[in-house]
């Protein structure tokens, strides 16, 4: 298993986080997909995507994402 950016572990649940700089929409995807596998590997059906953007032109803001049976929450920032 990779290394996981951030997993918090309050009051018995888990949270899984992991932190990207963006770099355009193909390692948006390769993200979205690291984080899947890791929801995968702790038996979770919700992430967190925490996106760093420097590209002035990029929305910022909070949006979901559903790719099959994974809710996935993108915080751009």
């Amino acid at each position: 298993m990779e290394r996981t950016d951030v997993i918090v572990d309050y009051q018995g649940e888990q949270f899984i986080i992991e932190l990207k700089i963006w770099h355009g929409n193909a390692y948006q995807e390769r993200g979205e997909q690291q984080l899947i596998e890791y929801l995968n590997h702790y038996h979770l059906k919700k992430g967190y995507l925490l996106s760093y953007c420097f590209n002035k032109t990029k929305q910022i803001g909070i949006r979901r994402i559903v790719l099959g049976d994974k809710v996935l929450i993108e915080a751009v920032v």
